[in-house]
């Protein structure tokens, strides 16, 4: 019997600790006019899909080697060919066209809050793993979609296409790896894409960035899942609170969509703490939320990947889509406003 006891007691225990691990996300003062999504590889296609499922949340996009919105079109081998390799090319202007035919629809946001939109579309010349074809075709997305919908003339589409790195996050220092795709895929260029990021989606910056003084929290992802529905997310995911917002101080929004295999499981705390964006959150007084996808092979998902050609559903980039609509949980939770 006191055995019995002194287990349920070392159980209990260990579930409340490991629960008390991953606490709620904290309520903030978040600035609705000072939010964007940004994501690398797969995490360009689901910040993408973020921003054109829900502009009115986050009508501002920096995607880094990522492709035009709806290219997979829910399919896997379109998603490795064509939105991938480049062959057959992307089909811009069919995509320009559902996109218009979806929002209508209302299966996405409506295009006429993208009005004063930023988006920002960095790739490097020597990527192999998504062709820098298909970048381009992302940034011709954004620009057909600008041209051809009236009321978005003020959209400013940066392309970014020239610089010479491999399939990375290009960050501040320099080293041996720019030139290569390698695990956890930040490329030390000399060249602080996190950085540049922050200046595209909100101004130039009051001053330089030092290092990160606020606070790289964890917390509870499965108690944001819609309708308690499977998202295919790991447990714990990652929020940095810079001194501002720790202060209750109005501050931004940025969330930050790893790519595939760059996740915690995978690479430890290198993509949440040395991609750079915490510095500049300081400075930008921008709160970062760092979501974490779960390898699986039920649904085929074994690289952790971020959802842009349908393992969760069919209406995975749509506003019914269980990841767009677990990221809106999340936005809510940590304040921002219902109104937007």
């Amino acid at each position: 019997m006191h055995k019995t006891l002194g287990f349920l007691t070392v159980l209990l225990v260990t579930t409340l600790a490991r629960a008390g691990e991953a606490p709620p996300l904290p309520a903030l003062k978040i600035d609705p006019a000072r939010t964007a999504v940004v994501g690398l590889s797969s995490g360009a296609y689901m910040a993408g899909q973020v921003q054109m499922a829900y502009p009115e949340l986050f009508p501002n996009a920096a995607l880094v080697a990522g492709g035009p919105y709806g290219c997979a079109g829910g399919k896997l081998e379109v998603a490795l060919g064509s939105c991938m390799k480049g062959v057959p090319a992307p089909g811009v202007a069919a995509m320009v066209a559902s996109a218009t035919r979806r929002s209508a629809a209302g299966e996405i946001g409506a295009l006429k809050d993208l009005a004063h939109a930023r988006v920002y579309l960095l790739h490097g010349k020597g990527d192999a793993l998504v062709a820098p074809a298909v970048a381009e075709a992302g940034a011709h997305f954004y620009e057909q979609l600008r041209d051809g919908t009236p009321g978005l003339k003020a959209m400013q589409v940066h392309d970014d296409g020239q610089r010479a790195f491999a399939h990375n996050l290009p960050v501040a220092g320099k080293g041996d790896d720019c030139d290569k795709s390698v695990a956890p895929y930040l490329g030390h260029c000399g060249f602080d894409a996190a950085g540049e990021i922050f200046a595209q989606m909100f101004g130039k910056p009051a001053h330089a960035a030092s290092a990160a003084k606020g606070e790289l929290r964890t917390f509870d992802q499965d108690a944001l899942r819609p309708g308690g529905t499977d998202v295919f997310l790991a447990d714990t995911g990652y929020v940095y609170l810079p001194p501002a917002c720790l202060a209750g101080k109005p501050c931004g929004l940025v969330v930050a969509f790893h790519g595939c295999k760059q996740n915690a499981a995978a690479v430890g705390k290198a993509f949440v703490e040395d991609a750079g964006f915490n510095r500049w959150a300081d400075v930008y007084a921008v709160a970062v939320l760092y979501p974490q996808t779960r390898a699986s092979f039920a649904p085929l998902n074994p690289q952790a990947c971020w959802d842009w050609w349908g393992y969760s559903g069919a209406d995975y980039d749509t506003r019914q889509g269980v990841q767009l609509r677990w990221v809106v949980n999340a936005v809510r939770a940590l304040g921002l406003p219902a109104g937007h």
